[in-house]
């Protein structure tokens, strides 16, 4: 028997025996009691001293968490218990607080009873179109006020609003539109031309335009400006009202399989934003400045719930702007500020000026945030604390890194068991990344420090934990894995691979699969590659992320078979320009001979990525896209520049 073991028991032992003897009269036994609970507790102190040292460290962080967790859940489970939708939340913020800013916008303020009123002529204009609930309509707009009150307007009528990126174009565009069964689109005229690609491919989705420059709607186009002059202000009555658990928006991700996958948001998913309101700290007296797009779950979910769902007025710029940033906190007197990753290196790449600091910022927070840029940010910026938030529109492994841990997207709480947490980092495979599974067919926690692909444990009922997938159910399948603990549960399957230090502290480590990301935006390869096929005549090609060093994310390398030579670099240049946003056109091209498959006639591309793309190691030619429409080949002196930094793109 283990020595320490022995001790425990012959303490413990001892100390039973010293308590029984005191309740019978023998009080000097109460001293062998305390020696005895001594002589149990030392052995583990010995042993965990380090451990038990840390969890008192970190004991503050743990319960503040715990705390506002449980805080958010009893919210939730009311929300759940009384039917609420997201509608039904903002009409009590509207009837509470119908003069309070909910938006500031450019020089205007929209008080969240103007909001609503907005809302309702939506809402008014669709159910006379005879639209009804489980319908979809298409959003193509820039960031404004009217954006949020256009989805919320068709919430009322249980119409769900497929929320689109602005910058596709062509195939992506068309196919966003096709998958999500969109009966039709409402669009600003500065994305006219975008429709007017495709309208051969989209015929039989209505479309609805509003105007702020021009006064007139070509054939065949409904003009909303003049039907919203003519709508009701007043709450539609809904015979068919939506409920907690229905369809509320679409938010398209990229995945694997190359172009975007939909995620559903149900009523119940977007309800869920009260627990990062509640997990930040964000009062109800914050001003939230808020430029990051609506389409995405960071500015259109997390960023505008905190106005709709908590009353808290936001701020919201048509683009982010470097220049702007600091002065538009100054103008609008926010206390707490959204970023991604680049946005922040951009912002500390600009010459300083007064603004920087004469903000009244107490807390911003977002994804993305380089660890190698961190403190000079927060020491530059005079900015009081920055988290992390990790998460995704569809998954339900989301964290937080509460108290400004430099680097870490978020942290587990030491104070529970790891075996109750519904998080967990799990050991795969370095070349497959399939979990690794124990003789007993279960898979196997990560060790402290050992990096490991990041799951959700999926409990049906249970809003925060529950999967809603998307449309797609194949590609729904494929994130999701079984007997993960036990036998028969299930979890949710993020694709990062990230890493728990000894302090709980969880940072980033890599992205696996078929997407990287580059500018804030996830790439998903199979498509870019598809449209490089298209555009080079049918060649092989196989696109991956390269990592650029001072840059965030992996930039987008591709590999072309070009043998003979006859690839037209200009032409190339030109169709990616017209075919893919700028974030999906790859900065890097590399000419090869032939591409690596697998046994199962899939492309190979680890290697190719970990060579990246210095010529002093590969014989291929390679070349660097300079502007829009050029590639340049990539000579000792060009590679230089580009790691150096001196080359912008």
């Amino acid at each position: 028997m283990d020595v320490r073991l022995l001790l425990i028991v012959l303490g413990v032992i001892s100390a039973m025996f010293g308590v029984v003897a005191t309740r019978f009269g023998f009080p000097g036994f109460n001293k062998i009691a305390q020696v005895a609970l001594v002589l149990a507790l030392l052995p583990v102190v010995c042993r965990f001293h380090r451990k038990l040292y840390i969890i008192c460290k970190v004991l503050p962080r743990d319960l503040k968490l715990l705390y506002r967790s449980i805080s958010a859940e009893i919210e939730v489970k009311g929300q759940h218990r009384n039917n609420m939708t997201v509608v039904k939340v903002f009409k009590k913020r509207v009837e509470r607080y119908p003069n309070k800013p909910c938006f500031f916008f450019e020089d205007r303020v929209w008080t969240f009873a103007e909001i609503n009123e907005y809302s309702n002529q939506i809402a008014d204009v669709f159910q006379k179109a005879g639209y009804v609930k489980g319908d979809a309509v298409a959003l193509m707009m820039p960031n404004r006020p009217e954006y949020v009150a256009i989805w919320l307007g068709l919430g009322k009528l249980g119409v769900v609003t497929a929320l689109i990126n602005t910058n596709l174009r062509l195939q992506s565009l068309i196919h966003c539109l096709r998958i999500a069964d969109v009966k039709s689109i409402i669009y600003v005229e500065e994305y006219s031309s975008a429709l007017d690609d495709i309208k051969d491919s989209i015929q039989g989705i209505g479309k609805y335009k509003i105007c702020y420059k021009s006064e007139t709607c070509e054939d065949g186009v409904h003009d909303l400006n003049k039907l919203m002059s003519k709508a009701s202000k007043d709450e539609p009555i809904i015979k068919n009202a939506p409920n907690y658990k229905d369809k509320l928006l679409y938010i398209y991700t990229s995945g694997t399989t190359g172009l975007p996958k939909v995620a559903i948001v149900l009523n119940s998913r977007y309800l869920l934003m009260i627990m990062p309101f509640r997990l930040l700290g964000i009062r109800s007296r914050d001003i939230l400045y808020n430029p990051n797009p609506l389409y995405h779950t960071a500015g259109g979910m997390v960023g505008v719930s905190f106005a709709i769902l908590k009353g808290v007025p936001v701020v919201l710029r048509s683009k982010f702007s470097v220049s702007a940033y600091w002065s538009d906190c100054i103008k609008y007197k926010c206390t707490v500020a959204q970023y991604i990753g680049e946005m922040c290196r951009y912002l500390l790449n600009a010459p300083p000026k007064s603004e920087d600091s004469a903000h009244r910022l107490r807390l911003m927070f977002g994804n993305g945030m380089r660890p190698q840029i961190w403190n000079d940010f927060v020491n530059r910026f005079n900015i009081k604390r920055v988290a992390e938030v990790y998460g995704s529109s569809e998954g339900n492994a989301n964290i937080a890194n509460l108290d400004g841990q430099p680097g870490a997207i978020g942290f587990m709480p030491l104070i529970v068991p790891r075996m109750f947490h519904p998080l967990a980092i799990i050991r795969v495979n370095n070349e497959t990344y399939e979990p690794v599974r124990g003789s007993n067919g279960l898979c196997i926690r990560a060790e402290t420090n050992e990096p490991g692909m990041f799951i959700g444990l999926i409990k049906e009922g249970s809003a925060s934990r529950e999967f809603n997938g998307y449309l797609d159910e194949e590609a729904s399948k494929r994130k999701i894995i079984e007997n993960v603990f036990a036998k028969g549960d299930k979890a949710f399957v993020t694709g990062d691979i990230l890493v728990e230090d000894e302090y709980g502290y969880i940072y980033f480590k890599d992205r696996v699969g078929d997407t990287y990301r580059w500018k804030g935006e996830n790439v998903a390869t199979a498509e870019v590659e598809g449209v490089i096929s298209d555009i080079a005549g049918q060649r092989n090609a196989t696109v991956y992320g390269v990592q650029v060093p001072g840059m965030e994310g992996r930039a987008g390398m591709a590999a072309i078979v070009d043998p003979d030579s006859h690839l037209d670099f200009k032409a190339l240049a030109e169709g990616l320009e017209k075919a893919l946003p700028a974030y999906a056109r790859p900065i890097f091209l590399r000419i090869v001979k032939e591409l690596e498959m697998t046994g199962t006639f899939k492309l190979k591309k680890i290697n190719l990525q970990k060579e990246g793309f210095d010529p002093s190691k590969i014989q291929d030619k390679m070349y660097f896209l300079s502007g829009n429409k050029e590639y340049i080949e990539i000579t000792p002196e060009v590679y230089q520049e580009i790691i150096s930094g001196s080359r912008k793109f």
